[in-house]
């Protein structure tokens, strides 16, 4: 008898780690049989979670990422860690800095290290390329703060990697909709009438369906070669004001105004303002190759049509 099978069940299943078990984490958690196939476990700095976790089947731990002491629990405790947490978005000593992927991986690469570490990244990363098609080949060139401390996590992550051997997996993702997700749809924004660009100023974006998100992510789990960057995108081509044009008509709302881009900083949010200053187009071949994901939501026309 081999040792594997004279081990106790328990300890034969595969140990999952969600970090930033949020929407998407809780949908890769179903994705994995909902602790079925495997033991899920779910990091949380919130006791008021604990019972909707565990009614999901996913044993919560209470910890924090800004509380570097209450990550040492983890340690030699997963085979497999899926990293969904954001880097904080206050003020600290150095904006460029995820403090909060460094932690973990700091905590990971004590005792036993898991197998594999995807980390879900921002495909922000790219900063702008006037429209060009982007590859994960591509430089990073980040221009926004929020995007430098993507990149400062994508090299702490690879770094892990490089050091331990475990096999990890950034996975670069655009906008995340889906109708049945809080804000997952742009019927919202259509509702209150705010503009997009004229076509001549306008940018491409990118997206992809939660659901399948979540399926790339346990995929990677798996399947993920080692110290591999991977885009996570459907196969969409539309400019930003096609993109809402195309959900006004499904939801039978009004088409957004259109407006210049010198007209724009005075309309428009700061934030919105900073996504139509990127444009680019990504390639997803590697994310079909190599995790092997078929999207079932192949264009945001399949995917917002669930909600039509």
């Amino acid at each position: 008898m081999s040792l594997l099978g004279a081990l106790p069940a328990r300890f034969r299943r595969e140990r999952v780690l969600i970090i930033g078990c949020g929407d998407v984490g809780q949908r890769a958690a179903r994705v994995l049989g909902g602790g079925a196939r495997a033991r899920i476990l779910a990091l949380t700095s919130s006791p008021e979670r604990c019972a909707s976790l565990r009614a999901q089947g996913i044993t919560p731990l209470l910890g924090n990422l800004d509380d570097a002491h209450s990550l040492q629990r983890l340690a030699g405790l997963a085979t497999r860690v899926l990293h969904l947490a954001p880097p904080p978005s206050g003020e600290q000593t150095d904006w460029r800095l995820d403090p909060r992927t460094r932690a973990l991986v700091r905590v990971l690469a004590q005792r036993s290290v898991p197998a594999a570490l995807v980390y879900g990244s921002t495909s922000g990363v790219y900063g702008d390329w006037q429209g060009r098609w982007v590859s994960e080949a591509t430089p990073a060139q980040p221009r926004t703060p929020r995007a430098w401390r993507r990149v400062d996590a994508e090299t702490a992550v690879h770094w892990l990697g490089r050091a331990t051997g475990v096999r990890t997996s950034v996975l670069r993702i655009p906008g995340i909709y889906a109708p049945d997700r809080a804000g997952g749809t742009p019927r919202e924004r259509l509702l209150r009438g705010t503009p997009v660009l004229r076509e001549s100023d306008d940018v491409y974006t990118n997206h992809i369906h939660a659901h399948d998100l979540a399926r790339a992510c346990v995929l990677a789990l798996w399947r993920g070669r080692p110290q591999r960057n991977v885009n996570v995108v459907d196969d969409t081509q539309l400019k930003m004001g096609d993109y809402f044009d195309l959900a006004a008509d499904l939801y039978g709302l009004p088409r957004p105004p259109r407006i210049g881009r010198d007209a724009a900083g005075d309309q428009l949010p700061l934030m919105l303002l900073s996504f139509m200053s990127e444009s680019r187009r990504l390639h997803n071949e590697r994310m079909k190759t190599e995790l092997r994901l078929r999207l079932q939501y192949p264009t945001v026309a399949e995917g917002l049509a669930q909600s039509g």
